[in-house]
């Protein structure tokens, strides 16, 4: 794990500007730094020590001297890929996971992707052919980010490398803000800082004469094809979890594993080969926001030794700068900082850390994706009538079941973008003074709507989330929160091979009527049923709590958000009289607007950081 930077292009200063870049990012990797420099390139490297602790620094170059990588991430299939190709002819100076991405890359060009199993950000550049190869993982756990400055392309682990580069003039782009009041994440493949682009998950580039060309080499699709029993599957399942949670316990130092009250992270830790376990929770809050107690529990009753910590308001209000800071785009979802504590706490203890992040997209773990079934009857009625009931209850904020009947009205491409919808097209044109003209949502989504128009409705929201959701919040907020901490995180779920089995199950394997009662992730719970207590295998999901909720309600909450909402920096975007509005129903209890109050407040303490203020380490 490591955070890489540079750029390609006749530059004056490479060292100078290249140092620069480095070292905004030393928390990706404060163990060592070292730098590739040509007449055409500088890349930049710094190393968190993982595997083969003594010889694996980067930038690698090949035995030809041509040829140099730099490489963020870890390839948990390494051993056989490097066997392969030495007995190709290639000759390896290390015993990394780096080394074969350069020499695989040697022997079979851009279909190495087809073979690596892991996660990873990495660039290679020919100083014979002068061409660049950079490529991202398939699901978007490590992050790549590019500029083309002044004919120069400019990229790194993170956004802040590249504001370092004298070229670049900082400029929001208002448009990813607008998308994100509706999404509570960055969804577009232009960042929040104009010029500035994310290379998206299942794809490479090349860059060629000024110009990005980028392609796409894995698409996360589903295909509920597979016919088997509810014993085979559970046996299939069960095998496939426990080996690639095998290959993500590699390292030549010691993992722990982040353990919430929930299935997920419980199931990963019970198959693991190490000792500790983290969870964080609030302090003076109901059960609901504290899961401690529980991940104590199973941690003793599976021999694993538990750190918690209890997170203070004070806490929590005082870390979201630097959150913000790490993050590089705003973030709506509060939980990340619950997140950036927990990795504080692990950090103190180990340095690799595994976590349940993505087997809720994977095996349709969301209760929003129950809601096709739920509302199957009422859309039996014609849909004009439907039409007429939705706008009724629209304008009737009281009536219950009004979201029901508004959302039951709609198509499911109307009405869901993901399991973050905050403010409609309608909504976030009316808060902001300067709307974009950014298109809907529902546009925006359009195209990966047409992708799965075959499919049912839980699936098409299942594959919605896998290619939005899941890299633009659970796993951007993963990534930055645990390399604040120069912590490596590693996601056992989100492997090729589990996946391979995930896309194919059938929704009956996926939701299912159990006891009365509608469940999710129905063969995922069977398969942790063998591993853990009922009671955890058939806990509901919970996410991250975090009571944002109650401390807007109150006195001191709502005091100093009001503040905070008629700021100058608010005034100079938004309407604030409408997000005062927002945050009055908030407190009497008319509306729970936390959330939509938390994607303003988040994106004003972002702005902050970024353009009003110096840095924030």
């Amino acid at each position: 794990m490591c955070g890489i930077c540079g750029f390609i292009g006749k530059v004056q200063n490479q060292d100078e500007i290249l140092t620069n870049m480095m070292n905004v990012i030393i928390h990706r990797g404060p163990d060592s730094a070292d730098k590739y420099i040509t007449e055409e390139a500088a890349l930049g490297f710094r190393r968190l020590s993982i595997i083969d602790l003594e010889n694996g620094s980067q930038p690698i170059v090949n035995e030809t001297g041509e040829m140099a990588l730099v490489f963020n991430g870890e390839i948990y299939n390494f051993q056989d890929l490097r066997k392969e190709l030495v007995e190709k002819g290639h000759t390896f100076k290390t015993h990394t996971d780096s080394e074969v991405l350069l020499h695989g890359y040697e022997e079979w060009g851009e279909k190495l992707l087809d073979r690596v199993r892991g996660m990873f950000a990495f660039l290679i550049w020919d100083n014979v052919k002068k061409e660049i190869f950079a490529a991202r993982d398939f699901f978007g756990i490590k992050p790549f980010y590019y500029a083309v400055v002044d004919g120069v392309f400019v990229f790194g682990s993170e956004i802040k490398s590249i504001l370092e580069y004298p070229g670049y003039k900082k400029e929001l782009n208002e448009t990813a803000m607008e998308h994100y009041l509706s999404f509570q994440y960055s969804v577009l493949n232009e960042t929040f800082f104009k010029g500035i682009y994310k290379l998206d998950p299942g794809h490479f580039l090349r860059f060629e004469k000024g110009k990005v060309y980028k392609t796409q080499y894995f698409d996360p699709t589903l295909d509920p094809s597979l016919k088997m029993s509810d014993e085979e599957l559970i046996k299939k399942l069960d095998k496939v979890i426990k080996e690639s949670v095998d290959a993500h316990m590699i390292a030549d130092v010691e993992v722990g594993g982040f353990l919430s009250s929930g299935v997920d992270s419980s199931l990963v830790v019970s198959e693991f080969s190490a000792e500790k376990t983290f969870t964080v929770g609030f302090i003076s809050e109901t059960s609901k926001y504290n899961e401690a107690s529980y991940a104590k529990e199973l941690a003793q009753h599976l021999g694993l030794e538990h750190y918690s910590k209890l997170i203070s308001r004070e806490e929590y209000w005082d870390a979201v700068p630097k959150v913000m800071y790490h993050l590089d785009e705003p973030s709506g979802d509060p939980a990340a900082i619950a997140l950036y504590f927990v990795a504080q706490e692990a950090a103190k203890k180990v340095k690799v850390v595994t976590s349940g992040e993505g087997a809720d997209e994977l095996f349709g773990g969301y209760k929003i994706y129950l809601e096709p079934d739920s509302l199957k009857y009422y859309q039996i009625l014609p849909r004009r009538l439907r039409k007429k009931i939705g706008a009724w209850a629209q304008n009737a904020p009281h009536v219950k079941g009004r979201n029901f009947l508004i959302r039951g009205s709609k198509t499911v491409e109307e009405r869901f973008i993901g399991n973050a919808n905050l403010f409609s097209y309608e909504e976030r044109r009316r808060i902001l003074k300067h709307p974009t003209g950014a298109e809907t949502p529902q546009d925006l989504l359009k195209d990966c709507y047409a992708k799965v128009s075959k499919l049912n409705d839980a699936s098409k929201m299942q594959y919605i989330d896998l290619k939005n959701w899941l890299p633009g919040d659970i796993l951007q907020k993963a990534d930055k929160m645990s390399m604040a901490h120069s912590l490596e995180l590693r996601v056992p779920f989100l492997d090729r091979e589990v996946f391979a089995l995930a896309r194919m199950l059938q929704p009956k394997a996926k939701q299912r009527k159990e006891k009365k009662k509608r469940v999710t992730k129905y063969i995922f719970r069977k398969v942790a049923e063998l591993h853990l207590p009922q009671k955890t295998s058939e806990k509901e999901k919970l996410g991250f709590p975090v009571p944002i909720r109650v401390w807007l309600a109150d006195d001191q909450g709502y005091e100093m958000m009001k503040k905070e909402l008629e700021s100058d920096i608010a005034k100079q975007f938004f309407h604030t009289e409408e997000l005062v509005k927002l945050l009055d129903d908030h407190k009497s209890g008319r509306d729970d607007n936390s959330r939509k109050i938390w994607v303003v407040y988040a994106f004003l303490v972002w702005y902050r950081v970024f353009f009003t203020e110096k840095k924030t380490a």
